[in-house]
């Protein structure tokens, strides 16, 4: 029972930084990878 409200607590109030340290370490290795995808896949079309 305590997890659940540490886990809405911290769902409901964030703390900022946080939330951008997690979207760069999960969005920037996202946009690398999908971008090296897209260049692939441009190259197979060449």
């Amino acid at each position: 029972m305590e997890q659940t409200t540490t886990t809405t607590a911290a769902r409901s109030n964030p703390s900022p930084i946080i939330v951008i340290i997690f979207w760069l370490y999960v969005g920037i290795p996202l946009t690398i990878g999908v971008w090296e995808t897209l260049v692939k896949a441009s190259g197979l079309f060449k």
